[in-house]
């Protein structure tokens, strides 16, 4: 998969969670993730974080694993 395809993915995801939910923290971030004309997104920002978050998952990082923590009595 390449990025521009994990971003649609991800871009899908969100705005069908957005669907269920009508959450507006997912429309302030779908929004921003939202792409122009020219292919950029509306809010440059993503961009950075975008690319950083593919450089830790690139790099190994695990990301939304629960671990659950068990008491002992």
């Amino acid at each position: 998969m390449t990025q521009d395809q994990a971003y649609s993915a991800m871009f899908i995801f969100l705005e069908e969670a957005w669907k269920r939910t009508q959450s507006d923290g997912l429309a302030e971030i779908l929004g921003g993730m939202s792409l122009l004309e020219d292919g950029t997104p509306a809010d440059p920002a993503v961009v950075e974080d975008w690319k950083s978050a593919v450089v830790r998952a690139l790099g190994g990082e695990s990301a939304g694993r629960l671990v659950l923590s068990q008491k002992l009595a």
